[in-house]
């Protein structure tokens, strides 16, 4: 029983250590903390997105701290040491401080979390999924995820390679809970298979490969004798008959009025004034 005691004491002392030294560095954007047992004393490794401010000037904030935790948690020779965070997108704990802080601003969920999935895959990553509960909107609490690429829940490879991270931001209407996951490596299962996957099977032509030119047999001289008897022939021009298209003769009937015949009344009275006329 007492070797189990003794590791649950490490394991709450090391958790208290790095609340205590998140609420220190928060605007240093604080990542995690490694504690390495030496035996000149016990060395604390500080991951920040921005390590000047744990720093300080001329080191000033780094002893004021290393005196703080010596005294309250009881630590022989504490070494305060800081590095810093090469990418923040890939830093599961930095990408959930930045949602929750952007949350707290007044910025719409949705919209942050998913230009975050874009700029984490865009980083290198394999795959992310990030949890967003709490009262999003309306009386009601809700939950939602947002996942991309591939990520493994269970197992060895979610305890050792997954990167975790959660923050909390405080609202009006309460608290929303931001939880993020992120896979750097591929698992080696997964990438001898793809591997496998990849290679060109036996027969089969790799892109960027060209084909091999397969020689066509040489034709029989009398076929190139013919072709050429044919090339040597000059066409015959063939006249084209042209079509013989019969005129059609239109003629116009013109109708014309009968004469009347001149009636016995008529002529008599023709003659009488010609006989008038005469006379005179």
């Amino acid at each position: 029983m007492k070797i189990e005691k003794y590791f649950i004491e490490e394991g709450m002392k090391q958790a208290n250590i790095e609340y205590y030294l998140k609420n220190k560095f928060d605007r240093a954007g604080f990542s995690h903390i490694e504690i390495q047992r030496t035996p000149l004393g016990t060395r604390i490794i500080v991951f920040a997105n921005k390590p000047g401010l744990v720093i300080g000037k001329s080191g000033r904030i780094i002893k004021e701290i290393t005196d703080e935790i010596k005294e309250k948690f009881k630590l022989e020779n504490p070494m305060l040491d800081v590095k810093e965070v090469e990418n923040p997108f890939l830093d599961a704990q930095v990408v959930a401080d930045r949602i929750a802080k952007s949350i707290e601003r007044g910025a719409f969920y949705k919209k942050v979390v998913n230009w975050y999935l874009s700029e984490i895959m865009k980083a290198g990553a394999i795959g992310v999924e990030i949890k967003v509960g709490g009262k999003l909107g309306g009386e009601r609490g809700r939950f939602q995820k947002f996942k991309e690429g591939y990520i493994k829940h269970s197992g060895y490879y979610a305890d050792n390679i997954l990167d975790r991270g959660m923050a909390k931001a405080t609202v009006k209407l309460g608290i929303i809970g931001v939880q993020v996951k992120i896979m750097k490596t591929m698992p080696e299962d997964l990438a001898t298979r793809i591997i496998e996957e990849e290679k060109p099977i036996e027969g089969e032509i790799e892109v960027g490969e060209e084909k091999p030119k397969v020689e066509k047999p040489e034709k029989k001289k009398v076929e190139k004798k013919k072709a050429i008897k044919k090339k040597a022939e000059p066409k015959k021009k063939v006249e084209k008959k042209k079509p013989t298209t019969k005129k059609r003769v239109v003629t116009e009937k013109v109708k014309t009025k009968p004469k009347k015949e001149k009636t016995k009344k008529e002529s008599g009275k023709v003659e009488n004034k010609r006989t008038k006329k005469t006379k005179r």
